[in-house]
């Protein structure tokens, strides 16, 4: 027997602490590999992290609400001897070993061959030699499949024919004969993307990888998400009460002496405060408002929530913001940056002269009030996404963060944000910039105002937008384009047929 620590791992970029939230496993417990041992957070999301390999959970490094450093021991396991051994070293910051230390060992036994595979969080351990071994999923039959025994399965059976056997069939899962035959193999895809199926209701097992070694990618969840949408409707995503908002969080401690709460601030509060802080102080924030008429659009909402297409998918005024400013975005560029400081990055050669950096893609982020307080998970590449995929996007991406379920890699690399107060009930507000963006849109409540409407005073629907930039990088001019520009779709779509 052999015990190994597994020490915390970088869990994000530039991430260098974590918080212990719950230990999801007791000293003494069996756990298997990639089985969550624990979940912690960090200064953008509450990770739940794997076990890198089997065997008993001996000593745990922290107590719940303990503060770790990226590289200090988490947790030791006391794993069996076996033929196939897993190096799990790593640096003082968390990265990778050069595969000296103690917790490395040799994949097999052999002393003339030794090699040492890296373990990922949220992967199993995986040798070269188990990797060519690894047998490709098998062909549909053809025709009737015929037995002589009884059938056992661990899943659903798919099969393009009919089944004849001589025996019972027995298995824990349905069996259907539209499709391939699934075995109880692994399921190959990344922890993004198996959050990404989660959200989206998507069974992985259900789908052929197109990756390398049959591996899932997000393309594949999406295609599938598509596909059924054109034939069946989604899965309902479960109902969530809406959370307090206001209340003296669990973790308060109360004094007696100044007759007050004192609430610790730390993972995703203190990471919000300090980014918040920092926006303010570095950028100079111009805030410019616009009033529309959305009856349009709110017609146009209850029109393609009756399309097939969008069968599942709760339709919002979001995602025709959200559309909105994707093509403004297009028409005004310059709008989706960033200013750099310094970016010679301190050369003396560069004299520290500062630049902006303009994006080819538009990452949107979307700011969302969740258990935890407010976080900002993005789109990647927004604008590559029709209306259906960008529905998709935002439900996903808004029921995970309601239900705290968002990973690290969900909250980097925003490039421009959308911030809806209306369903607040608030008719609108002063968005400040998420850091290193250059703009930030404030979606308002919508409701029935008079309005003038062709000459004739009228009731019709009215949204207010809000549009806070960073006057270092966009004047009045470029800022007031971009903000007629969403108002001008949301006050008639059509006009999004002539500027896409």
């Amino acid at each position: 027997m052999t015990q190994r620590q597994f020490r915390l791992p970088d869990l994000g970029e530039g991430l260098t602490e974590a918080d212990i939230v719950r230990w999801l496993a007791q000293v003494g417990d069996t756990v298997t590999v990639n089985q969550p041992l624990v979940e912690v957070e960090t200064a953008k999301a509450v990770v739940e992290v794997p076990s890198p390999f089997a065997g008993i959970l001996v000593e745990t490094h922290g107590a719940e609400g303990t503060t770790l450093a990226v590289g200090a021991p988490l947790l030791t396991i006391q794993t069996a001897d076996t033929d196939t051994y897993v190096d799990t070293d790593t640096n003082a910051d968390g990265t990778g070993g050069n595969g000296t230390g103690a917790n490395s060992l040799p994949t097999s036994r052999d002393a003339g061959s030794i090699e040492r595979t890296p373990v990922l969080v949220g992967y199993g351990p995986r040798t070269a030699e188990s990797r060519r071994r690894r047998p490709r999923r098998p062909p549909t039959p053809a025709g009737p499949v015929h037995t002589a025994g009884p059938v056992h399965t661990a899943g659903p059976v798919h099969t393009a024919g009919p089944v004849h056997t001589a025996g019972p069939v027995h298995t824990a899962g349905p069996v259907h004969t539209a499709g391939p035959v699934h075995t109880a193999g692994p399921v190959l895809a990344k922890p993004p993307v198996r959050k990404l199926a989660r959200d989206l209701g998507v069974d992985l097992a259900s789908l052929a990888g197109t990756g390398p070694d049959g591996t899932i990618s997000r393309a594949d969840v999406e295609a599938a998400v598509r596909a059924a949408a054109r034939t069946a409707p989604l899965a309902a995503p479960p109902t969530r009460d809406a959370p307090p908002i206001g209340v003296i969080p669990a973790g308060a401690t109360f004094s007696a002496e100044t007759r007050t709460w004192h609430v610790p601030v730390t993972g995703i509060r203190r990471s919000m405060a300090q980014a918040m802080v920092a926006s303010v102080s570095a950028a100079p924030h111009v805030t410019e408002f616009l009033t529309v008429d959305a009856t349009a659009t709110m017609a146009a909402r209850d029109r393609i929530a009756a399309l097939p297409e969008f069968t599942g998918i709760k339709i919002t005024p979001l995602l025709f913001v959200a559309r909105a400013l994707l093509i403004a975005v297009r028409r005004h560029p310059m709008i989706n940056s960033s200013w750099v400081e310094d970016a010679g990055g301190g050369r003396p050669e560069n004299g520290g002269r500062p630049e902006i950096h303009v994006y080819d893609r538009v990452n949107l982020g979307i700011a969302v009030a969740g258990p935890r307080g407010l976080v900002v998970p993005t789109i990647p590449d927004a604008g590559r996404l029709d209306v259906v995929g960008l529905a998709h996007a935002l439900a996903g991406l808004t029921t995970a963060a309601r239900a705290d379920r968002l990973s690290p890699a969900d909250l980097r690399g925003g490039t421009i944000t959308i911030t809806n107060v209306g369903v607040l009930g608030v008719d609108i507000g002063t968005p400040i910039l998420n850091p290193g963006e250059a703009a930030i849109l404030a979606l308002g409540s919508i409701r029935p105002m008079p309005w003038v409407h062709e000459g004739q005073l009228t009731v019709r629907t009215v949204v207010q937008l809000a549009l806070s930039f960073d006057h270092r990088i966009v004047d009045g001019a470029l800022g007031s384009a971009v903000l007629a520009d969403v108002g001008a779709v949301i006050t008639d779509p059509t006009v999004a047929l002539a500027w896409s």
